[in-house]
């Protein structure tokens, strides 16, 4: 009886860890795709195609750059992101600070409705938000991108750092205070320090999100000067065919840094997630 169910158990160990590899990759299995092909002449992508490159060549990657300036975009995403992320934790904090500290009436319903703000469509806003920036002449400027993006980075950015502050021991900064220390004080002093990992997490979510928008991008710029990766990748066309290898190459080396960024915080950020899962 008990070597049957010691097989069950190993067997049922098996199926998991074979459906788990399997997944894992399904998974992987797009972007490393994605690495070969850009390393593959698109004339031998297409005529002969292997899983595994029999010839490396690095003209897509060098395209990108000489033909492409494909570092305009990573720039603009660089600094629309970059600001977004800095503006969303400052005032993200202080939101989430109120909201974890401060008792005051509905409380609950702000919490419920910064947690209804991530679920609407993004789509359902781009026309009132185009009108709204093209009369306020930010078409096609950073802050025009910036302030789109706050719409749905900062209720995130809230929500999560709520239940990180909410894990912190009130009485830390109680006891600051019967020492005679303000509020802002044991804000700075005592909470800020302590906050530091999940200020870092959500600043990685922030930015990824950022990163890879992509519709209100599209939305509101006009031109290459002011386009974001996702964009400069979706726009990249030849006059005759898709340049199937610059656009490998483009996404190669618009996920990379963000992929290697996940898979180091990757324990931060599920953390993060977790501890944003509070009651209002």
């Amino acid at each position: 009886m008990k070597s049957a169910a010691t097989a069950g158990v190993r067997w049922g160990r098996w199926t998991f860890g074979a459906a788990l590899v399997v997944l894992i990759l399904f998974t992987l299995f797009p972007f490393y795709w994605a690495i070969v092909a850009s390393l593959t002449s698109d004339a031998a992508l297409f005529r002969d195609p292997s899983l595994w490159p029999r010839h490396l060549i690095f003209d897509h990657y060098r395209a990108l750059f000489t033909e492409r300036d494909f570092i305009t975009p990573i720039r603009n995403s660089l600094v629309v992101a970059g600001t977004t992320t800095i503006f969303c934790l400052i005032v993200g904090t202080l939101a989430a600070y109120a909201l974890a500290r401060i008792e005051f009436r509905g409380k609950a319903a702000i919490m419920g409705f910064i947690l209804a703000v991530t679920m609407f469509p993004q789509i359902s806003i781009v026309s009132p938000l185009y009108l709204l920036l093209r009369s306020l002449h930010l078409i096609d400027t950073y802050p025009g991108l910036i302030m789109p993006y706050m719409t749905f980075a900062m209720p995130l950015t809230v929500w999560v750092l709520t239940g990180s502050i909410r894990q912190i021991p009130k009485d830390l900064e109680e006891a600051a205070h019967v020492d005679g220390a303000t509020r802002v004080q044991s804000f700075t002093k005592i909470l800020l320090p302590l906050a530091v990992p999940s200020l870092a997490t959500t600043g990685i979510l922030t930015f990824i999100y950022c990163w890879n928008e992509f519709l209100f991008a599209l939305s509101f710029t006009l031109g290459p000067e002011r386009q974001t990766v996702p964009v400069a990748i979706a726009l990249f066309r030849g006059q005759y065919q898709v340049p199937w290898g610059e656009i490998l190459a483009a996404a190669v080396v618009a996920t990379a840094p963000v992929a290697a960024m996940v898979l180091i915080f990757q324990r931060r950020i599920v953390q993060g997630l977790t501890a944003g899962a509070v009651k209002g």
